[in-house]
């Protein structure tokens, strides 16, 4: 691998087949939960990969027992205590939207265990989306208490429909890779031992087309969802509103405590 991604040491790369760079999330005992580091690396990386003339297709999976169990409840607390990370964060967090929508190379994602969070962002975006069978795909920001920002507005309406979207979204009901299959919400859902295959298999596929056809058509179809990102905009700021509120402390109590959180606090809108 060359330097081109040196600076971003909290992924690892590799190139398994002839135009195709592989990028694993891995945060070992953590299962890949994106802390400072990774949050940042996972916003930036795609404008490395955008100009990397060795790279036609990205594979993007997690190590080892998840594809990504979200952000890192430390990066959670930082972002309520301290507004200069909450600024910086919430910066990533649109980067990482935006710069995975403009990334001009295809990327599959390879999507298994416990998928939330910043991890889920890259899955659900990807241009394909692979998931394992028993996947456990799920949007857990309103247990957390804050709004539903990250990609959830930008992407879900447009894959699921409003209604289920909805749904899932305010309830945090999670979904298997099959039943995220049939509600159109990931690209294809394979038995969890062929997953990496059938990434590959998709991956090799993309880089053997012609790139400027495959391109060209992946930014005309996610014009799509640049007419949303006003709509992106308007659900990211809520969700950070939400970082300096009462909710979010109750929400992180509760994931460290392992209950279920207690949200009597007053509401206002």
């Amino acid at each position: 691998m060359t330097d081109r991604y040196v600076d971003y040491p909290s992924l690892q790369f590799s190139r398994p087949d002839d135009g195709v760079l592989e990028i694993v999330m891995s945060t070992p005992g953590r299962l890949n939960a994106a802390g400072h580091d990774m949050h940042r690396d996972l916003a930036d990386v795609w404008l490395a990969v955008d100009r990397d003339p060795d790279t036609r297709v990205t594979v993007i999976r997690g190590e080892g027992r998840a594809f990504s169990s979200g952000g890192d409840l430390d990066l959670v607390v930082d972002m309520a205590d301290d507004f200069a990370v909450r600024t910086r964060v919430f910066r990533e967090a649109r980067d990482l939207v935006y710069h995975v929508i403009d990334c001009s190379k295809p990327i599959v994602s390879a999507i298994h265990g416990p998928a939330v969070g910043a991890g889920l962002v890259v899955g659900l975006l990807a241009d394909v989306s692979v998931a394992a069978r028993s996947a456990r795909i799920i949007d857990g920001h309103t247990k957390l208490g804050v709004a539903a920002g990250d990609h959830a507005a930008i992407v879900w309406p447009l894959l699921c429909g409003m209604a289920k979207a909805k749904y899932h979204l305010l309830t945090c009901e999670p979904l298997s890779g099959e039943e995220a299959e049939r509600i159109g919400l990931v690209s294809l859902c394979v038995d969890d031992d062929a997953l990496l295959d059938r990434a590959h298999e998709v991956a090799r596929t993309l880089a053997a087309g012609s790139p400027t056809a495959i391109r060209w058509t992946k930014y005309a179809l996610n014009n799509w969802l640049r007419l949303a990102g006003p709509t992106f905009d308007a659900s990211l700021a809520m969700e950070f509103l939400g970082f300096s509120g009462p909710d979010l402390r109750e929400g992180v109590a509760a994931r460290r405590e392992k209950r279920a959180p207690d949200f009597r606090g007053p509401a206002s809108e």
